[in-house]
């Protein structure tokens, strides 16, 4: 069994949140006090932890306050990195909360297209920001936290005033450090997800995703600073995972978008056209359900699922290439088992061949239809008869 931490940042997740949902949790306020003082910056803040409550939940909100006469430097990684050093952490807190930097360096660098010692960091490399990154390492190496799970990230929605200007959410460092995240997008019209936020998950989260099983024993809540149409507040859990639950790494998370439509005066032999003009704009699938609708009138359903990119260019040729007058669309997330595509030689010729890998290591695979259609053909021989001898050599390769 593993001490485990499951975060559900419904309502998003920023440094102090993260603090007060760890103090919410059990870490003691004067540890977290006492290993912040070790900081060469300890004069120029305060850490203050109080009760707070955000529509009816309660929880710890966690406030750093900045003296007036507190800096304001834009500072480097090693700058921000000797500062950690010097501190005399552990050596897990130490490289935790230098890894979370780290992440926040490679994000400008990306964006910026400079080196990752180049960057001077704006708010993120602010006295509060330090704090926030400090205590979140503090904080999960008293819990003796050994694997993190994420669920979906809610960014928020709208523009936010950064260092790069006015920029619509998330701001640049938050969409690169939750690349690879299943995040949600517009429950609010703020910046619910900060960049200090982003990079703690990025520097704590072992999976993005549900634990296969997860046993809770406390929720810990962070209260926010801001007032939402829902609560500003980060959910924790604190628990065990049990070993099955490394099953969850086995799979690979990716965010999609589903896209719909009804139509009821299209003819059937009209979808085949618009099967494949969907595809070609970007489609990873396509399934054309049949159905009634009003007043009993044979309907099909056209869903389409896609990469978010792709949302534009799909929804034209849906409209145009069918008698739709209109979509319904919405992110969605996938599990997929790790998948490759090999190339199998038989005697009918090579044949494509895709594999997935399942959790417990076993392998499933299927042969490609249209490569045993076409060798089939080739020799004048009928598909089922050519299907199964090439599985019959396929399945004595795989076992090889």
């Amino acid at each position: 069994m593993a001490t485990a931490l499951l975060y559900d940042c419904f309502s998003g997740i920023s440094g102090d949140m993260h603090i007060g949902a760890m103090a919410d949790l059990g870490v003691p306020e004067d540890y977290l006090q006492g290993e912040l003082g070790k900081l060469r910056l300890a004069s120029e803040f305060e850490l203050v932890l109080a009760p707070g409550r955000k529509m009816g939940i309660t929880g710890t909100q966690a406030t750093v306050r900045l003296a007036e006469d507190a800096p304001r430097p834009h500072r480097r990684l090693a700058h921000i990195v000797e500062i950690i050093q010097d501190a005399g952490y552990s050596p897990a807190v130490e490289t935790r909360a230098t890894a979370i930097f780290r992440a926040l360096a490679e994000a400008e660098a990306g964006i910026h297209g400079i080196g990752v010692e180049e960057v001077h960091f704006h708010e993120v490399g602010a006295t509060d920001a330090i704090v926030d990154i400090v205590a979140a390492a503090l904080g999960l190496d008293w819990l003796g936290i050994e694997k993190a799970w994420s669920r979906t990230v809610e960014v928020g929605g709208g523009m936010v005033r950064c260092a790069h200007g006015l920029m619509p959410v998330p701001a640049p460092a938050t969409a690169a450090l939750l690349e690879g995240a299943p995040c949600s997008y517009g429950r609010v019209e703020a910046e619910t997800t900060t960049p200090t936020g982003a990079a703690i998950l990025r520097g704590s989260v072992d999976v993005f995703g549900e634990p296969a099983r997860f046993t809770s024993a406390r929720v810990g809540y962070g209260i926010g600073q801001k007032d939402f149409a829902i609560p500003n507040v980060l959910r924790v859990l604190l628990g065990t995972a049990e070993a099955a639950a490394k099953a969850a790494t086995a799979y690979e998370t990716e965010t999609n978008v589903e896209i719909d439509c009804n139509v009821d005066d299209m003819s059937p032999e009209a979808f085949q056209p618009l099967i494949e003009a969907l595809f070609e704009a970007g489609a990873r699938d396509v399934m054309v359900t049949p159905g009634l609708m009003k007043k009993s009138r044979p309907a099909h359903r056209v869903s389409v699922l896609a990469h978010p990119d792709d949302l534009p260019g799909v929804v034209e040729r849906l409209v145009r290439d069918s008698t739709t007058i209109g979509v319904r669309y919405r992110d969605v997330q996938k599990w997929m088992l790790p998948r490759e595509t090999v190339t199998v030689p038989t005697s009918l010729g090579d044949v494509r061949v895709k594999v997935a890998t399942l959790p417990d290591g076993r392998r499933r695979w299927k042969a490609e239809y249209d490569d045993v259609l076409r060798l089939a053909r080739d020799r004048g021989e009928d598909y089922l008869a050519a299907r199964d001898a090439a599985e019959r050599e396929i399945a004595a390769w795989m076992n090889d």
